[in-house]
């Protein structure tokens, strides 16, 4: 006989009772402009797959990889700033 224990864990981890935590979604929210950062750079990416990428889509790349770098960094020192702040030397 075949133990199924495993299958129920995966079917039930995704029940409807089981919403994210006010943690979880308050990382999601400090990660937003991240997300929506790479998505920028990955639409930029996406319109080049189909033809060869001409300067403008050159610029739009590198703006968007900047921004995504820039997204990055913010969310590193808000972090950052969080952690050390309450007397680390």
């Amino acid at each position: 006989m075949n133990n199924i224990v495993t299958v129920q864990d995966a079917v039930t981890a995704f029940a409807d009772f089981m919403e994210p935590t006010a943690a979880e979604l308050d990382a999601i929210e400090r990660e937003m402009p991240v997300i929506l950062a790479d998505v920028e750079l990955l639409d930029a990416q996406i319109i080049t797959l189909d033809r060869t990428p001409t300067e403008v889509d050159a610029r739009r790349i590198r703006r968007a990889r900047r921004r995504a770098l820039a997204a990055r960094v913010a969310l590193i020192n808000r972090e950052a700033g969080t952690s050390t702040a309450g007397g680390a030397a």
